[in-house]
């Protein structure tokens, strides 16, 4: 764990204030209590927004150590002359613990951040909610703001309030629900991003237009094999998957925030994937476990009569397009996976309770939940491939 003041690296501060600078033309999403700025070229303004929503005392930023080398500086720069520090941890989805909860926390007391304090999110998923949980429990809950710079932070975890961490029984199982205060959205980050890091991005983008707009989804199939090339970031195909991706999500939040009805659809593809996460100690990224998660998932809803035939196709050849796994590694054993569902949030009364596709651009269960029972013979079945 490693600190650092704002301006430590000599870098000259700038004469205006926040308030006084101009913040570049941006596309807001506005949600209960929040608004989300999507603009190109935001990073450099984003002290100027969480600033407006947040108007703290000090400003602790959470990283993880490769971010911070990437964007660390730029975002503290943009808090000058506002006194804000950054606080990192070692980034990946193993470090999403107690253990790295507790010493940030730990490490921002001791820098003697107060109860007037918010916190800022720098980086991907991991972050993201590792960083909200933080805000959650400091002080009895701070502010947060979230400034994602991966794609699938952007489209899914900075968005809904979910904040937490994993535990060895399973991911996301110790957490709270702590909305934002406001949320940065540059997609001109993403030219940095590695290319498995922006092809896992692609996972949620496609889960999006599965759950609610088939049209979305099939311009997104088309668009993504180019999307996800070097040199693939820009232009009106990644703009829209980053803006149509949030607003999809955000529609659903504004109608269900606390995940007691509807908002149960954004699972699809999560519940086999987390477990596919778990079995694997992680060495599946989260991105490719949801894109397999949703293959399987679909596939089950087909055999269980949920979903119309070729539903399942459909899905996995835009995931494959994309350059994302299809198939569950053979060294993962079904009865682990079936077992890590069980741990799973989504469980209920010892049955594992599934978001499932009627097709492509609407989910089944409504009158149910929106999830639907699913008992293991007949997951064992889609595991091995029948």
């Amino acid at each position: 764990m490693s600190r650092r003041p704002s301006g430590s690296t000599g870098a000259p501060r700038r004469n205006s204030s926040p308030e006084t600078r101009e913040i570049p033309l941006a596309h807001d999403i506005v949600m209960p209590g929040y608004s989300i700025t999507i603009s190109p070229g935001i990073l450099e303004s984003a002290g100027i927004v969480v600033h407006a929503a947040a108007r703290a005392h000090r400003y602790a930023i959470v990283t993880d150590i490769n971010v911070a080398a990437r964007f660390g500086q730029r975002l503290l720069e943009s808090f000058d002359p506002l006194p804000a520090q950054l606080f990192t941890f070692a980034g990946g989805e193993e470090y999403k613990t107690r253990d790295s909860w507790a010493r940030l926390t730990d490490d921002i007391a001791e820098a003697g951040f107060g109860r007037d304090c918010a916190i800022v999110s720098l980086g991907g998923g991991v972050t993201t909610d590792l960083a909200g949980f933080v805000a959650a429990t400091y002080m009895r809950g701070v502010p947060v703001a979230h400034v994602p710079t991966s794609l699938l932070a952007m489209v899914d975890a900075s968005v809904g309030g979910k904040a937490g961490v994993d535990i060895p029984a399973g991911k996301n199982l110790v957490g709270a629900f702590h909305q934002p205060c406001s949320v940065i959205v540059d997609p001109l980050v993403l030219e940095s991003l590695p290319r498995q890091e922006l092809r896992a991005g692609f996972a949620e983008v496609l889960k999006h237009g599965v759950i609610a707009d088939a049209p979305f989804f099939d311009r997104m199939a088309r668009a993504i094999p180019q999307l996800a090339q070097p040199g693939g970031e820009a232009g009106h195909a990644m703009l829209e998957a980053v803006r149509r991706g949030i607003a999809i999500k955000c529609d659903i939040v504004r109608r269900d925030e606390r995940e007691e009805g509807i908002r149960a659809v954004l699972n699809f593809g999560h519940t086999l994937g987390h477990a596919i996460e778990l079995v694997s100690h992680f060495a599946i990224p989260h991105g490719e476990a949801v894109a397999i998660g949703m293959v399987l998932e679909a596939r089950l809803a087909e055999r269980t009569g949920v979903a119309e035939q070729g539903t399942r196709d459909r899905i996995a050849n835009a995931l494959a397009a994309a350059g994302l796994p299809t198939a569950v590694p053979a060294d993962l054993s079904a009865n682990a996976l079936i077992a890590a569902t069980r741990a799973d949030k989504k469980a209920r009364g010892g049955t594992v309770r599934y978001a499932l596709p009627r097709r492509v651009g609407a989910m089944a269960g409504e009158e149910s939940g929106w999830t639907i029972p699913v008992d293991d013979a007949a997951v064992h079945e889609v595991l091995a491939g029948r």
